[in-house]
């Protein structure tokens, strides 16, 4: 099944970003290589039950099983040990990034409470665009009666191109819902 986005990147994206940043070939033309989905479980390192249910609640929300994250150094000060799990994070590429974007577009974030967009700010230099979410209840496949606390995620969209400029007509030309300055 091909994914509308994907479609609509094609068919519209591609000549309308050509057009207006006047590239000579559609391969210099910037795109969404992939999506990072992290979460931070700082209390899974006691808790391994803590530790299934965040990956479960990922996997519903991505589409994909994720993977648990483990620290790199052992920190006295929060009771963490080396290579004990603190996170589960899952990256989508192809079909399923685009499912997960347009779920994110069109269904999730509409869905926040007082939602006046997202902010414009956040990217990093090279184009790529990372931003946080407070909770996980505005995804449509979260069961409200399952879950046993409200904690967010970190969502990090990785672009090929070159500055914040492109990257932002890019996200723009999808229809993600950056605030008006």
């Amino acid at each position: 099944m091909k994914q509308r986005l994907k479609q609509m990147y094609n068919e519209k994206i591609v000549p309308s970003l050509m057009e207006q940043f006047q590239y000579k070939n559609r391969l210099q033309v910037p795109r969404i290589t992939k999506i990072v989905i992290n979460r931070g479980l700082g209390d899974a390192s006691q808790n391994t039950n803590l530790l299934e249910l965040g990956l479960q609640e990922l996997g519903l929300i991505a589409g994909q099983k994720g993977v648990v994250t483990r620290s790199k150094n052992a920190i006295a000060g929060f009771k963490l040990r080396e290579k004990a799990p603190v996170g589960v994070s899952v990256t989508l590429r192809g079909d399923r990034m685009y499912s997960f974007l347009d779920r994110l577009i069109n269904l999730a974030l509409p869905r926040i409470k007082d939602f006046q967009g997202i902010s414009p700010q956040s990217f990093d230099g090279r184009g790529n665009y990372n931003f946080g979410l407070n909770e996980q209840l505005m995804f449509p496949e979260i069961d409200f009666d399952k879950i046993q606390q409200i904690r967010g995620m970190d969502i990090s969209i990785v672009t090929t191109s070159d500055n914040d400029v492109e990257g932002l007509a890019l996200l723009q030309k999808f229809g993600m819902p950056f605030k008006q300055a």
